[in-house]
């Protein structure tokens, strides 16, 4: 490791994670990086950290510190080093291994599209985790948003944020399209217009089944009930749909003991209801209407009917099952009206990147938004914590934004590296705060008699309910 990253020293009076065999090392004085963001990052941050030094001091009376160590990525970066991700930036987040970052500028035209995505790809970051649960008081959408306690597991290295794609009229454009129409597609009525921009979205049984592990042992490690894949495969079917048909190979040949898919859960609660059910009467009601279907297709499902029953009928049935994790998948348009009717149904969330994307940001909204929702990426030895939302600028330097993001970002840092007792603090502290009416802008406009705050305000408020 180095003394120092981008010119800044390392604190001397601290010690790094360490990392092996599949488990961290925590010291009471670990360093941990942070990038304080762009824009309204400089307010958020400043706030944060005082209310994470304050809950670490509560919660262990001196006995255990964090060491904070800026690296540099963004405006900041860009101005200090012309290099928007400096190398010794990576390379602090892989020595020091558990980091924590405020909101990054996307930059205009050439370079970097995203600095989130590069930090991601460069540390393959698969995992981003995102817990969306209710507190009290948040001013909210909808009737009942305490009902929606999800954690979302976006796949995050691959689908469309590969980054691999090619601008309309460009030599590689036309290239990629005359092999695609002249050699995969020839002979047949599909074709892609050559006025075309094209992208590819790869979707590997490597990415999906280590997503998807990765969710299922949360759920287990958690006691969380069900487990969801979500999916495009309807159309996408050798993509979204391969996602779907890998994580539940996961769930069988991995968490066998563990889990129940919901097909399954049919059959064994069918045979339970009357135990003198025949395969072929189990099979007609998992499948209505399978009496008009093709002889081939009944036949698979009664083979399914006796696979389920001689495999898992001993371990899972007599009612087993109900105390197993539920696996299902729902298709990706369906989950959005499903987490507004019906939210108490879902728990963990497994998601392909681009459909994570999208759900993760909705479901903020029915809890309070995107200035609330916190953020981990988390790799085989490595997690960059970070805020879910934009820079918005045009509030920079204000003290006026609403620091939830990069606090609650902190708690599940606090979680991941096993100071609970400081996690709990914060997350105490803040919806004490809240349901005390004392909120930054955002929250005040929709919140009657509430006191606008400031972000530093807000800070010191919750600083002062940890007691």
């Amino acid at each position: 490791m180095q003394e120092s990253y981008n010119g800044i020293a390392v604190p001397k009076d601290g010690a790094p994670i360490q990392y092996a065999d599949g488990k961290f090392t925590i010291p009471d004085n670990p360093i941990i990086p942070f990038i304080e963001g762009d824009g309204t990052g400089r307010d958020i941050w400043k706030a944060s950290q005082r209310v994470f030094d304050a809950a670490v001091a509560k919660a262990y009376g001196g006995r255990r510190q964090v060491k904070w160590f800026e690296v540099l990525a963004g405006e900041k970066a860009y101005r200090q080093t012309q290099n928007w991700l400096p190398d010794d930036t990576v390379k602090a987040t892989v020595d020091y291994r558990v980091s924590i970052k405020g909101p990054l500028t996307t930059p205009v035209g050439g370079g970097i599209r995203s600095l989130n995505v590069a930090l991601r790809q460069l540390m393959d970051l698969y995992q981003c985790v995102r817990p969306v649960k209710y507190y009290a008081g948040v001013p909210s959408p909808v009737k009942h948003p305490e009902k929606l306690d999800v954690v979302i597991f976006r796949e995050n290295t691959e689908d469309i944020y590969a980054g691999i794609e090619f601008r309309q009229g460009t030599p590689e454009a036309t290239k990629f399209i005359s092999f695609v129409n002249d050699e995969m597609l020839k002979g047949g009525k599909k074709k892609i217009r050559t006025d075309s921009g094209v992208g590819v979205k790869p979707i590997s049984i490597t990415g999906s089944k280590r997503l998807v592990r990765a969710a299922i042992q949360y759920a287990l490690d958690n006691e969380r009930k069900t487990v969801t894949l979500v999916h495009k495969g309807n159309i996408q079917k050798f993509t979204e749909g391969a996602f779907r048909e890998w994580g539940y190979e996961v769930a069988s040949q991995e968490f066998r003991e563990q889990t129940v898919t919901e097909r399954e859960s049919w059959i064994l609660g069918n045979l339970e209801a009357n135990p003198k059910l025949t395969p072929e009467e189990n099979a007609a009601l998992i499948e209505p209407g399978i009496e008009f279907a093709a002889k081939e297709f009944g036949e698979e499902v009664i083979a399914e009917v006796k696979q389920v029953v001689a495999s898992i009928g001993a371990s899972h049935g007599d009612g087993r099952w109900k105390k197993k994790i539920l696996i299902n998948d729902r298709i990706a348009d369906s989950i959005f009206q499903q987490i507004i009717l019906r939210p108490e149904d879902y728990s963990v969330l497994a998601t392909t990147n681009l459909n994570g994307d999208y759900i993760s940001d909705a479901a903020a909204a029915q809890v309070g938004g995107l200035g609330i929702a916190p953020g981990g990426n988390i790799g085989d030895g490595y997690a960059v914590f970070e805020a879910t939302h934009g820079t918005a600028p045009k509030y920079a330097d204000k003290d006026v934004i609403n620091p939830g993001s990069v606090m609650l970002s902190g708690v599940m840092l606090f979680d991941f590296i096993g100071w609970p007792e400081a996690a709990r603090l914060i997350e105490s502290s803040m919806e004490k705060t809240i349901g005390q009416k004392f909120v930054t802008y955002d929250f005040e406009r929709g919140m009657q008699g509430a006191t606008k705050a400031k972000t530093s305000e807000f800070a010191t408020r919750m600083i002062e309910n940890m007691g």
